[in-house]
């Protein structure tokens, strides 16, 4: 069972679903996810409705730790990409794994 779902197969299912050539079905995911990180890099959110939020946090540098070796060392500062999902999603998941268990 193949757990990962890749750009290839989002294209592929455009292709299948929507009826454009594969150029063009690659092309429109590109764009998406594009105008994502565009947006995002301009510090804005990106809301898509019943699906959920992107957003970007930035991270102060701290003071690690190696579990295995107890070494510490410093993790710098940085940007962080954060996801919410909508309450129609977490809805939808929790039905569909309320109903897979059963």
């Amino acid at each position: 069972m193949r757990v990962n779902l890749t750009k290839k197969d989002l294209v592929n299912a455009v292709y299948m679903q929507v009826g454009f050539s594969k150029q063009i079905s690659e092309k429109l995911i590109e764009e998406f996810f594009s105008i994502i990180i565009l947006n995002l890099i301009n510090k804005k959110n990106v809301k898509i409705s019943k699906f959920g939020s992107f957003s970007i946090r930035s991270k102060n540098s701290r003071i690690g730790r190696n579990p295995k070796t107890k070494e510490k060392k410093e993790i710098s500062k940085r940007v962080v990409v954060l996801f919410k999902p909508s309450k129609e999603l977490k809805e939808l998941l929790n039905k569909t794994q309320n109903n897979a268990t059963l």
